[in-house]
Order: C-alpha cells, then sequence, then structure tokens
C-alpha cells in the first residue's frame, strides 16, 4: 500500500522521536497510529546520516511487526546496534538526519537484466555470505549494474566477480523518504 506524505512524514516524526528518546533514556516513546498503511505488516530499514556521512543503518525484508514498529525497531538498531559504529551519543541528535525506506517483497530472479537501478534494491547470498544494498545506493554513486553487483559482493564478503556464479540474486524496491537536512 503507497504511503501518503502525511504516513511519510508520521513515520520520519515516530523514527526521530523513538531515537531521541532511546539515546538520551533508553525508554521507548508509544505513538497513536490509525493509519491502514502504517499498520501494513511491511520489511523497512532506517538509515542515520551525520553530515552526510553514514552513521547507521539497519532494516528487515520482512516483520510481523505493523510498519510503525518496524520502524521504531530500526531505529533503535540503526542508532544503537549497527556493528560498524558506535552507539549514537546524545550530544550527535542535533547534527543527524533519517531516511526510511518502506520495502516490497524481495523477488528471486534469474538473469541480472532483470536489475533495474535506481528502480532496485539487491540482495546476494552465497552460502553464509549476505549482502544488502538499498535502491538509493546505486543511484546515490552514480554505479552501473555491474558496479552495483560487484558492490553488494564486497558487501557479503564476497569477491567482485561472485555474482557471476553460484549466488542467489534477490531485487526489491523501496519507499524512500527522509528528513530535509
Amino acid at each position: 500500500m503507497p504511503l501518503s506524505n502525511e504516513d511519510k512524514s508520521f513515520l520520519l516524526k515516530i523514527a526521530r522521536e523513538t531515537v531521541e528518546s532511546y539515546v538520551k533514556t533508553k525508554k521507548i516513546p508509544c505513538f497513536d497510529v490509525k493509519s491502514p498503511a502504517l499498520l501494513e505488516k511491511q520489511g523497512a530499514f532506517v538509515t542515520i546520516s551525520k553530515n552526510h556521512d553514514l552513521r547507521g543503518c539497519i532494516g528487515v525484508f520482512t516483520s510481523d511487526k505493523s510498519l510503525y514498529l518496524t520502524v521504531v525497531d530500526m531505529a533503535i538498531s540503526a542508532a544503537t546496534q549497527d556493528p560498524r559504529f558506535m552507539p549514537l551519543a546524545s550530544s550527535e541528535l542535533s547534527q543527524i538526519s533519517i531516511e526510511i525506506s518502506c520495502l516490497s517483497p524481495m523477488k528471486k530472479i534469474k538473469d541480472i537484466s532483470e536489475i533495474e537501478i535506481g528502480r532496485h534494491g539487491l540482495y546476494i547470498v552465497k552460502g553464509y555470505c549476505r549482502g544488502v544494498l538499498l535502491p538509493q545506493v546505486a543511484t546515490e554513486y552514480g554505479w552501473n549494474r555491474t558496479q552495483f553487483l560487484e558492490h553488494t559482493c564486497l558487501k557479503a564478503g564476497l569477491t567482485t566477480d561472485s555474482w557471476k556464479q553460484g549466488v542467489e540474486l534477490y531485487t526489491f524496491e523501496a519507499e524512500v523518504f527522509g528528513e530535509e537536512f
């Protein structure tokens, strides 16, 4: 179900208030949500940037929780549990911006020609190695399809050419929106 502008604004407010409350007090605020779109069960990623640099990004492809609760969980995780970064400090809160990516279900693909830059995100699986890049990443870096595949392989801990053999490739779409910062 597509999100209205009001839904997007409310999700950003939920993410912001959750991060601020959790970082300062370790408490999760309650939200009164009535929008049917925000009550749908859906996967989402929350990305936190500081001065336009990545500061945390965590998400799930599917969820058994309502979208707004998934955003609450992912906002906390992005702020405090991304293993690439130290937990966010309260002194950083005024310097961050938040972006939310609400995900469509994944689709397994057989041919890389099915990948559309700017539309699809990638999820790659080979054995225990897994990597994901959101659709906006390829666009932000100006990557072509091959570069997008190579960087998703690197994210999975694989060699750049691993996508050519023995991997499972999935695409997904995302409705991406963020705070103006």
